[in-house]
């Protein structure tokens, strides 16, 4: 049976984008199918062109420096007590007091209200944050402002699937700089590509390379290896085999994993060093790299140094296992923590016949009726929850930490996965983050104004979704802001 154009595209909003925005509902209504695959036929579709934003290679240099810097402050103070004690010290310069108000850009919210206190200001004015952090947060703001302003946000649900499918974490320090430009530069291009480079772009790129240490891992037989005994490292061989590509379960063995580890010796990155043009970048060095014929998964590959590594990923990328792996993942965060076998049937077939291709994938998946009919059970994820709650109030992100501090607050803290295997998808995970959820939403009616009466937010967030007992609960509302609390909270914007 075929459903009403309206609450399929309502459907359509919640379940594969960020959900509705303005008028978004009635806007796709005449084909919401249609709709969701023009998005990921756009050019540059997923893509962020924003100039300011440091490549990761300028970024891990600018950390390098800030670093360097920090560490000659140190040693200056240092001279400067052993200087005071020998009664030869001169009072140091001290930094011209800065304006609290310019300390800080983001004072106030979009209207005004929730102005820093004096002190939160100066204090703010005193302790700025670190360099890596702002680069995090400059990343984390460019990221929602993508996913709050979109039409739809299908392409750019995709780039936070694929980015949570192959994570990494800013709690390795050297990372924090890095994680948005890794998104960037290694995600967001091939969301509508082959599935090979974007594996090729992911584990070659420096925030990968670091984050499973890999850049310091050297072939025992290298002329590295022979010289300075440092050993093998297998975290980024066995997470591949395990979490990228086959699966757990799929036939590697652990012979496996330590030949793949050796084969990726040498992929590496430039060495942080003060005036090098390239460091930080990806590197091969043949010196670390195992120099010997390796066999992955039942099949030999003579040494060939970087393309020897390249073609194993080449094999991993199209092994059948890989289709059944991806597929099950995408079925399961957009549709079912069960999804339909048929479905995740559909899709493994559809990576196989097009030789992963992304964007086919994408449009059987858009298109497939498993995809409409399943129940709207699945809970979202608390940052999709967050963005949808941004886009349903018609809110313009100014400061972006307290949105950072939110998802903290959820336990899905930004590009900080507790694990390799990145965060859960399956509902039961977040349920216990509900409670969290409600003091939020209490907090964001309070303090987003809105002019529209609840009958018209129920439209605009909903529309055909929500339940009597919904319309009725934000009707009842003895104001606006606790309106807007108790439609964050309806079940029907909880879920998918």
């Amino acid at each position: 049976m075929a459903l009403d154009p309206k609450f399929e595209a309502a459907l359509a909003l919640h379940r594969f984008g960020f959900g509705p925005r303005g008028d978004a509902i009635a806007r796709i209504a005449a084909d919401p199918r249609g709709a969701m695959l023009a998005e990921i036929e756009r050019p540059n579709a997923g893509r962020i062109d924003n100039p300011d934003l440091l490549t990761g290679g300028e970024a891990a240099r600018a950390a390098f420096d800030f670093r360097q810097e920090k560490k000659a402050v140190r040693l200056a103070e240092a001279a400067d007590r052993e200087a005071a004690k020998n009664g030869t010290a001169q009072p140091a310069p001290r930094p011209e007091k800065m304006d609290p108000a310019m300390a800080d850009p983001f004072l106030q919210t979009q209207t005004g209200a929730m102005k820093l206190t004096l002190e939160e200001a100066q204090r703010k004015a005193a302790n700025p944050p670190a360099l890596p952090q702002q680069i995090y947060l400059e990343e984390a703001k460019a990221r929602f402002d993508a996913a709050v302003a979109t039409d739809i946000g299908f392409a750019e649900r995709l780039v936070w699937f694929w980015s949570n499918h192959f994570c990494i974490s800013a709690d390795k320090g050297p990372t924090r700089p890095l994680c948005g430009a890794f998104e960037r530069e290694a995600i967001r291009p091939h969301v509508a590509g082959r599935f090979a480079d974007m594996l090729m772009a992911v584990e070659s790129h420096p925030a990968m390379l670091i984050y499973l240490d890999n850049a310091r891992s050297i072939g025992p037989s290298s002329i590295a290896g022979m010289r300075q005994n440092k050993g093998l490292n297998e975290n980024l061989a066995r997470e591949i085999l395990e979490l990228h590509t086959l699966g757990v379960r799929t036939g590697y063995t652990q012979d496996d994993v330590t030949s793949f580890a050796k084969v990726i010796t040498g992929w590496t990155i430039e060495p942080l060093k003060q005036n090098a043009p390239h460091a930080g970048e990806f590197a091969f060095n043949p010196r670390m790299h195992e120099p010997f014929s390796q066999t992955v998964a039942g099949k030999a590959y003579a040494d060939g140094g970087l393309d020897q590594g390249k073609a194993v990923l080449a094999d991993l990328a199209r092994h059948p296992a890989t289709a059944k792996h991806i597929a099950l993942k995408l079925a399961r965060h957009f549709v079912a923590d069960n999804p339909p076998p048929a479905l995740v049937e559909r899709l493994a077939k559809r990576f196989r016949d097009t030789d992963g291709n992304l964007k086919e994938v994408t449009k059987s998946l858009v298109t497939a009726p498993e995809s409409w009919s399943a129940p709207r059970a699945k809970l979202k994820r608390p940052s999709e929850w967050l963005v949808a709650s941004l886009r349903a109030g018609g809110v313009e992100l100014k400061d972006v930490r307290p949105l950072v501090q939110a998802q903290n607050l959820l336990g899905e803290p930004l590009w900080r996965p507790p694990a390799p295997n990145g965060f859960s998808d399956d509902s039961t995970t977040w349920m216990d983050g509900l409670a969290q959820r409600l003091d939020i939403a209490n907090r964001f009616g309070q303090r987003v104004p809105t002019q529209l009466e609840a009958d018209a937010m129920v439209e605009t967030a909903l529309g055909p979704l929500a339940s009597e007992e919904t319309r009725s609960a934000v009707k009842r509302a003895e104001s606006r802001p606790q309106a807007l609390a108790l439609l964050l909270m309806a079940p029907e914007f909880q879920r998918r």
